[in-house]
């Protein structure tokens, strides 16, 4: 089973500019470069026909390279413990274009829609739960609110293979495509 999901990478500087803020909330498993992306569609675990039938559907999407910038950070809450802090990103208009185009074709794939509300972000780092960490979750929140950037172009769709271990997941980028 291939475990896949579909992502954009942001460009170098906005990683270094990602990279400088991780640090501060001792429990977290803050993400190594290689890891940095955003989420357009989770697609799970599906076998090798599936996997290929995917990457043939996504080398025919058109779409134009979105543009945001980073705007503020927010974290994730799991039953009242922060589960994920991550960057924000804006505007959502071209990424939530893109999320139903990318939706509709592993739809015509075979594959279940998309449940979940999406939320163009970029995760920073990810905590166990009962890590004890939310007083220096809300200082790290508070201290990096006002995160930002010039804007920047998204300019591949990358399909990613998840290994996950021991250690949190290693992302393998399988192919990418370049957008408009």
């Amino acid at each position: 089973m291939h475990r896949l999901f579909v992502a954009l990478r942001p460009p170098p500087a906005i990683r270094d500019t990602l990279t400088d803020v991780m640090d501060g909330v001792a429990p977290a498993r803050w993400q190594d470069d290689e890891q940095l992306h955003l989420t357009v569609c989770f697609i799970g675990s599906v076998d090798r026909p599936v996997a290929e039938d995917v990457a043939l559907a996504l080398s025919s999407l058109s779409a134009p390279a979105p543009t945001v910038a980073l705007s503020g950070v927010g974290r994730f809450d799991q039953r009242g413990q922060t589960g994920a802090i991550w960057a924000g990103v804006t505007p959502h208009d071209a990424l939530a274009a893109l999320h139903r185009k990318v939706d509709q074709a592993m739809i015509r794939v075979g594959l279940e829609p998309e449940h979940r509300a999406f939320l163009p972000h970029i995760t920073l780092a990810r905590l166990s739960r009962g890590a004890g960490a939310e007083a220096e979750v809300a200082a790290w929140l508070a201290r990096h609110a006002a995160l930002s950037s010039q804007p920047f172009a998204l300019t591949h769709l990358i399909l990613y293979e998840s290994h996950l271990g021991h250690a949190g997941a290693a992302y393998e980028p399988i192919a990418r495509w370049p957008l408009e």
